[in-house]
Parts: C-alpha cells; sequence; structure tokens
C-alpha cells in the first residue's frame, strides 16, 4: 500500500492557513463550522450542522451495507496569544491554533473529498460519518454533541479519532491499545486564616504559610498513596492571595489538576487531598476547603479497532514507522466520551520534532502540512478496512 496521489494540497494548505489565521474559542466556531459546511457540501457530501451548537457531520454512503463508522476531527482554538510572524497567523488577538485543530480539521475535509471523488474506485461499502467537533479544549465538546444525539442521529459501529504529535517524526505513526490518554480532575482548595499586619504575624493565622505548605505537601500525595506500579500527576498551577506588602490577608485559593489513566487511582489521590487539606488545617488552625471538578475520563482504545488501525497504518507507512509501545500522554482529550460510548482507537499523527516551539499549546506552534498526505491516506484506507465490500468480507483472512 502507498501513499495516495492527493491533487488537491495545495488548496487543502490553503484551507488550512484560513482557519489558522481566524482561531474561534469552545463553541464560537461559527466561521469554521461555515467553511466546513461549505466544502463538504462542494463534495458532494449530505451535511448535517447543530449538534453542540457549531458542529457539523457530513455523511457519505455507498452500497446498501449496514455498517457505518465515524471519524472525528476538533475545531476550536486555545485562548493564546500567537508569537509567529507568518502570513497565517492568527488575526483574532489572544486566541490561537496551538495545538493543530486547524491541521486535523483540514486532513478530515480532505479525506471526505478523495473518498467522494473517487468513491467507485475505492473498495469499501457502508456509510462513513464526518464528525467536525467543536470545543475539545477543555469544555467537553465531545459530550456535548453525545447528549445532542450524535450516536442516535448517526449510527457509527465504531469511531476514530486522530491527534498530531510533535516529537514523532512525520510519516511515522503511534497506534498503541489500551490507555493513550489520561482523565483529569481540577481541583480548587480555599484556605481560611486570619489576617493581621505583617509585623504582628503572632495576632493572625498566617493563610500564605498554609497554602505554602500545602503546595509542598501535595506533591508526596502520589508518591506516598498511590501504588508503584501505578501512574498520576499531581500539580499546582495557581495560587492566589493578599493585595498589600504589610498584610497577611484573610484567604488564598490554590488551584491544580489531578491525572490519571484510571478512574480509581483518581478518587485514590482525590481522598488522599482531601485527608491533607484537613490535617493541614488542625496544624495551623486554619479552615480549608476542597472541591473537586471532573473533567474528562481516561481516552481508552478498545482491543480490535486499535489492531485495525494498526494494521492499516503497518501497511501504509511500514512495520518500521509504527510504534506501539509509546508511553501514554497524561494530557487529556475528550474523544474519551466518544470510545466511552462506542467502540474505537485514537492515533497520533507525527509532527515533526517539535523544535523551535512547534510543541502543543506553544505560542509559537504551528501545524505541518507536510503531515497532511499520511492523514488523510490513513483515513481514506481506514474507511476501505473499517468497511470492506461483500466481495472481500466473504474471503476470509484478506487484510486491508
Amino acid at each position: 500500500m502507498t501513499l495516495l496521489d492527493i491533487r488537491f494540497l495545495d488548496e487543502l494548505v490553503t484551507v488550512r492557513h484560513a482557519i489558522h489565521a481566524c482561531p474561534e474559542l469552545a463553541f464560537e466556531e461559527t466561521c469554521t463550522a461555515d467553511l466546513v459546511a461549505r466544502e463538504l457540501a462542494a463534495y458532494g457530501i449530505e451535511v448535517h450542522r447543530g449538534l453542540a451548537r457549531t458542529g457539523v457531520v457530513g455523511v457519505l454512503r455507498k452500497g446498501n451495507s449496514a455498517r457505518s463508522i465515524g471519524l472525528r476531527a476538533d475545531m476550536d482554538a486555545l485562548p493564546l496569544l500567537e508569537k509567529n510572524d507568518f502570513p497565517h497567523r492568527s488575526r483574532n488577538e489572544g486566541r490561537m491554533h496551538a495545538c493543530g485543530h486547524d491541521g486535523h480539521t483540514v486532513i478530515l475535509l480532505g479525506a471526505a473529498r478523495y473518498l467522494a471523488e473517487n468513491i467507485d474506485s475505492l473498495d469499501f461499502e457502508g456509510t462513513v460519518n464526518f464528525i467536525f467537533q467543536p470545543a475539545e479544549e477543555s469544555e467537553g465538546g465531545a459530550a456535548v454533541m453525545i447528549e445532542d444525539g450524535l450516536f442516535e442521529k448517526f449510527p457509527m459501529d465504531a469511531v476514530y479519532g486522530l491527534h498530531n504529535w510533535p516529537g514523532i517524526a512525520v510519516g511515522e505513526m503511534a497506534v498503541m491499545p489500551g490507555a493513550v490518554m489520561a482523565g483529569t480532575c481540577a481541583f480548587e482548595i480555599a484556605v481560611r486564616g486570619h489576617g493581621c499586619h505583617a509585623a504582628m504575624p503572632n495576632q493572625g493565622v498566617d493563610t500564605l504559610l498554609v497554602a505554602s505548605h500545602l503546595v509542598v505537601a501535595l506533591q508526596s500525595v502520589v508518591s506516598r498513596n498511590v501504588h508503584p506500579c501505578e501512574s498520576a500527576v499531581v500539580s499546582v498551577t495557581q495560587i492566589h492571595g493578599g493585595d498589600a506588602l504589610n498584610i497577611i490577608p484573610d484567604d488564598a485559593v490554590l488551584r491544580g489538576t489531578v491525572r490519571s489513566f484510571k478512574p480509581e487511582v483518581l478518587a485514590l489521590v482525590e481522598q488522599a487531598i482531601a485527608r491533607l487539606c484537613s490535617g493541614m488545617a488542625d496544624t495551623f488552625g486554619a479552615r480549608i476547603a476542597v472541591s473537586f471538578d471532573h473533567r474528562y475520563p481516561p481516552t481508552v482504545n478498545s482491543a480490535a479497532e486499535t489492531e485495525l488501525c494498526r494494521r492499516v497504518a503497518e501497511a501504509l507507512l511500514g512495520t518500521h514507522k509504527v510504534r506501539k509501545n509509546e508511553l501514554p500522554s497524561m494530557g487529556a482529550e475528550d474523544f474519551a466520551y466518544m470510545l466511552q460510548a462506542k467502540p474505537g482507537c485514537y492515533v497520533w499523527l507525527g509532527n515533526g520534532p517539535g523544535t523551535g516551539g512547534c510543541t502543543l499549546h506553544n505560542p509559537h506552534y504551528d501545524f505541518n502540512n507536510d503531515t497532511m498526505v499520511f492523514g488523510i491516506s490513513y483515513w481514506v484506507r481506514l474507511v476501505e478496512a473499517a468497511l470492506p465490500s461483500d466481495a472481500r468480507e466473504a474471503k476470509p483472512g484478506v487484510e486491508p
């Protein structure tokens, strides 16, 4: 199997640059969704809008098979000031495509166009649902699409996702079974002491001293509560308190995240944090309230669908260019909700070395256009493998 001859790649680059220049945040992807809908309609693909406000679903059918799959791309940008100076840099101040969702969107558009234009010569039967999802970055757009009836309105046997990955070479992929992205939970710890003059700390309860001890003590939660063979991360990312140089404040707030690949480990860490806060309050005579906000569950690939994706990737790229034992990421991904509802697989597509700031969520990031041909070829070949024609289905052992 070789890469597809995609003669409209230059057009796709132009589309990606347009999306990159006009980034939109969660549930505000109106212009992006309009562009996606126009492109799909131009390819002759059935277009549906309105799920999760700005979501778009394109539908392509071939033959009479009842089999159906979903291919998903995320569309939203990040609240980040872009520091690139190329012509397609963000024109929306303080918003940026720093995670490559512009590239994911265009790769899926490219696959939709190729499938539609070559439908008679491609070997598949069934329905392909092209899912353009809003609000992946922290707002759970996948869950909202599901709540709005994604899988009822568009029945699917399996659903597949793809994300570019700096640090993996262009032309390589990572396809792993099981947990590939962590589940995440945000926490807030409110500390109430007793404010006083900075020159007379004996007259109060030093809220900032308590908060400082908490920051250090929280780093013991994983190392002394979680089994050494399990994985979890506790990170304090905010600490707020005080307004004047000569006043010890009444209140301070700490915020951060907990991440793990298993819900039971997340629960264990939460219990340990609550216990630590209670003990710290008693130690210093403060009052401490802790709350947890459960965000995304772990992203867990199903075995059969992962094996299918691995075979497709190896046939396309070569066995030595498909990483099967890559370490999972502690980052979170709301495609996890789709994988809770349907079997499927989420893969990483090499975006290059990540030098010069080209890492995810970095103000110097830009999606690597050279990855497009690999992503589009993968999607098309996956459709053929997941939706085999009756002729191929009748022949046991036929590889994609």
